[in-house]
């Protein structure tokens, strides 16, 4: 889920913090990504002609392991290399959660059914997707492809997003990579998101820096984890009553959580007691009744991790005969374009990768533009020619599918690795 709302407030009072690039100018970047949400994400978007999940002629589901494949050697191609981060044990606090997304799930379903009688192939498909669910299974053939790609991965103790942060505070990665804005508030320098879109949908990278958040909200990241909470997380509700714009006003006014909560209860109490024969107005604040904010805020600011410097990130060479049992032999590949794609892996995981600039220089905003009398202030271009790993054109290519339909690539990637 993420955090609610955080997008918008962060785009109207730090647009700075925010950047979009063209995949092709990341090259070099190490990334942290979050392997769960990415199953998730291929579970959803991959699929046939029809909207079914991609199968093999065995029926197994292959939706993820096609967009683990190719849109891994897409990150590759453009000089990304990326690691994985499976989702461990989840906290306790987010049971409550998990609860509520199996019965909408089952509804889903039993919605979906009732569609496929009365509705249309547009309801079909959408409660269709709704009910998708990443099982143990997933899981494992997933990390049996990113070890034959030669990916690394890490299974995290707990959250996945929380140990993508942690790597990339301990400098393993340049940034996490996540759909879950909650990695921000697990304190991740840096998030990259929609890094594992398929190239048809045209969407640019979005990169977010957390300092540069907290400088345009105004506040310390203690403060930040207390708006994130307000404004509802994986782990707790969001007051009804309560918005992003509000949640930003009261955070700014009473500096903490903590004070947030004296001043809403007492609003509410005395709204209830102003209540005309006993019966409470409609609307207004609304405080669940159990509403745990302050473990909510232990889990944001310790969460269950492995420590960065234990663990080994290292990328080798593809396992191109173990790839084509798999995904072949197995899964009912095209052999073809299997061998094409580890042989993109093997040249470019290889290959020498050009130094970026900012690896040079400090990148500064730019200052109001000030003319000097007799002096030259030059046009701030950048010279390098920033040679990518990238020699494609990028474009997506036609395949057969292992249910023989043509289709386009929809592969993407994802992977870790543990240290023991």
């Amino acid at each position: 889920m993420g955090i609610k709302g955080l997008t918008s407030l962060i785009v109207e009072h730090a647009p700075e913090a925010i950047q979009e690039h063209d995949i092709k100018t990341l090259f070099g970047r190490k990334v942290a990504i979050d392997a769960s949400m990415s199953i998730y994400q291929f579970l959803i978007a991959v699929r046939q002609k029809d909207g079914e999940l991609l199968t093999n002629d065995a029926g197994e589901t292959t939706s993820h392991l096609m967009g683990f494949f190719y849109r891994t050697i897409r990150m590759v191609e453009n000089g990304i290399k990326p690691m994985y981060v499976f989702d461990g044990k989840p906290p306790e606090l987010k049971a409550g959660v998990l609860s509520k997304r199996l019965e909408r799930r089952e509804e889903a379903k039993e919605e979906g059914e009732e569609a496929k009688e009365t509705g249309t192939t547009e309801d079909v498909d959408r409660f269709s997707r709704r009910t998708v669910k990443v099982t143990r299974e997933h899981n494992e053939e997933c990390r049996r492809l990113l070890g034959l790609m030669g990916i690394p991965f890490v299974v995290a103790p707990s959250e996945a997003e929380a140990q993508c942060a942690e790597l990339a505070r301990g400098g393993k990665v340049y940034a996490a990579g996540s759909e879950d804005m909650d990695t921000l508030t697990f304190a991740a320098p840096v998030l990259y998101r929609h890094l594992t879109f398929s190239e048809a949908r045209k969407q640019p990278i979005s990169e977010i820096n957390l300092s540069k958040a907290l400088q345009g909200l105004d506040m310390n990241m203690s403060q930040f984890i207390d708006l994130c909470i307000l404004l509802g997380c994986d782990y707790l509700e969001p007051i009804k009553g309560v918005g992003p714009k509000s949640a930003l006003k009261l955070i700014r006014e009473y500096s903490d959580l903590e004070t947030v909560m004296e001043h809403l209860r007492d609003k509410t109490a005395a709204k209830e007691e102003a209540a005309d024969d006993g019966k409470k107005k409609k609307g207004g604040i609304q405080i669940p009744e159990q509403w745990p904010w302050e473990e909510a805020k232990k889990v944001f600011e310790k969460p269950d991790v492995t420590p960065a410097d234990e663990i080994e990130v290292e990328w080798k060479n593809p396992d191109i005969e173990g790839l084509v049992q798999f995904l072949v032999t197995e899964k009912g590949f095209n052999e073809e374009r299997v061998r094409k794609g580890a042989e993109k892996l093997a040249k470019f995981l290889n290959a020498k990768q050009q130094g970026r600039l900012d690896g040079f220089f400090s990148v500064q905003a730019k200052p109001p533009a000030k003319k000097e009398k007799g002096k030259d202030t030059g046009k701030g271009k950048d010279t390098g020619k920033g040679k990518d790993a990238d020699k494609g054109k990028g474009k997506g290519t036609k395949r057969k599918d292992t249910d023989g339909k043509d289709k386009k690539e929809a592969g993407s990637s994802k992977k870790v690795k543990t240290k023991k």
